[in-house]
């Protein structure tokens, strides 16, 4: 808050009165003890008593470009802006000569350019001597015209670049500012006069006058005066000239050294997304790696899965396959144990009998070695007689002792099951 502008001020050169110091400079003064223990709630009354504590002038000194009480004031009159007649007073004050050249610089920032030459242009018949601080910290001496002389032909003083004014010449030809009027010219007058009173002179010594006096008019004086204007403004303007081409020659440096920056960041700036390019493509191709290997992954698992159960089911049907064979085994053996050994001897008797004694039938093809054709009623007969010579034996006349024989259909056939079980049969 301590460092902002009065709300009343109004903007000088179209922008805010503490913009005419440069940031660098105005944090400088920000961060000076001077501003922040003199400068503190100072107004335009209380202000003249600090201007009149100064001993020197300057901008910034030291390795630190520690800002000077002359600056912190200045930026103290920007921020408050008191009123024109207060800054008047500034530069008319004669006792005072820091005084006068606070008001001077002042006036400088933020004058117009008639009233800057108006109220300035008397101080060059101040000669009194000031004590400058330079940026190294040491004094040297200077004149307040010396510095008033700076103010108007320098654009830069005391580490701040001042605002450009126009050439007085310039603004005698539009009419704005009136000539110049030395301040030797009544004394030339009264000088004029007093030589009237006299006698006249000797011819030769008359010429002399005459010619002295026409040298030292006034006239002669103001033409000497423009001459000299015009030849400073010439050295000037050629200054400006060769200031300009200089400054023309930087910015064109810096716009080169601007592009080489702005194409080495753009060189960097490729390289960095042709990495990042790279490394995304890297990292898309490890996914698809990744992918392509779950995938095989996947697939030989399935594989292996499906090989597993195929095993698996393929054990479990041997494991059955063994078990039922293993139980017809029991079931063989337990049938077996449970029959006679005739019987037994029947039932596990070869079924066809050796190529010796194998016959053929009539319509059996062409007779081998060791066999005989026999007829078909023979055959016939002698079927009948084996199977009811395989007929277990009657008990009681009734059924046979299995129960196969049982009246019942449905018994028999579960005798038959029992029986080829090795069970007994069922008596009903």
């Amino acid at each position: 808050m301590a460092n902002r502008t009065d709300p009343t001020a109004r903007s000088v050169h179209g922008t805010n009165p503490q913009n005419l110091v440069e940031k660098i400079l105005r944090s400088k003064i920000y961060q000076n003890t001077y501003w922040k223990e003199q400068c503190f709630g100072l107004t335009a009354e209380t202000l003249v008593d600090k201007a009149m504590e100064l001993d020197h002038f300057g901008g910034t000194f030291g390795g630190n470009r520690k800002a000077t009480p002359f600056m912190c004031l200045i930026l103290k009159m920007l921020q408050i802006q008191p009123e024109k007649e207060i800054v008047v007073e500034f530069i008319k004050n004669e006792d005072y000569k820091y005084v006068r050249i606070l008001g001077a610089f002042y006036l400088r920032l933020v004058g117009k350019p008639t009233d800057v030459y108006h109220y300035l242009e008397p101080l060059y018949n101040d000669y009194r001597k000031i004590r400058r601080k330079n940026a190294d910290g040491a004094f040297s001496l200077d004149h307040v015209d010396e510095f008033i002389d700076e103010l108007l032909t320098q654009d830069y003083s005391c580490d701040i670049a001042l605002p450009r004014v126009p050439r007085r010449w310039t603004l005698e030809n539009t009419g704005t500012l009136e000539p110049r009027r030395s301040a030797l010219e009544d004394d030339f007058e009264e000088e004029e006069e007093k030589e009237e009173e006299e006698p006249a002179p000797a011819p030769e010594q008359a010429e002399y006058e005459k010619e002295r006096r026409r040298s030292r008019s006034p006239v002669k004086e103001r033409e000497r005066e423009k001459d000299r204007d015009r030849d400073r403004y010439r050295d000037y303007r050629d200054r400006d000239r060769e200031r300009d081409r200089d400054r023309d020659r930087d910015r064109e440096r810096d716009r080169d050294r601007d592009r080489d920056r702005e194409r080495d960041r753009d060189r960097g700036r490729d390289y960095y997304r042709e990495r990042e390019r790279d490394k995304e493509r890297d990292l898309y191709r490890d996914r698809d790696r990744d992918k392509e290997r779950d995938y095989y992954r996947r697939d030989r698992d399935r594989d292996r899965d499906r090989d597993r159960d195929r095993y698996r089911e393929r054990d479990r049907r041997r494991l059955s396959r063994s078990r039922s064979r293993s139980r017809e085994r029991r079931d063989r053996d337990r049938d077996q144990r449970s029959l006679s050994p005739v019987d037994r001897r029947k039932r596990y008797r070869s079924p066809s009998p050796p190529p010796s004694r194998r016959r053929r039938g009539e319509d059996d093809g062409p007779l081998e070695e060791g066999e005989h054709r026999v007829a078909k009623e023979e055959e016939k007969k002698k079927k009948k007689d084996k199977r009811d010579k395989d007929k277990p034996p009657e008990k009681n006349g009734s059924v046979a002792g299995d129960g196969t024989d049982h009246p019942d259909p449905e018994i028999a056939e579960a005798n038959r099951v029992r029986a080829a079980l090795g069970l007994k049969p069922l008596r009903v």
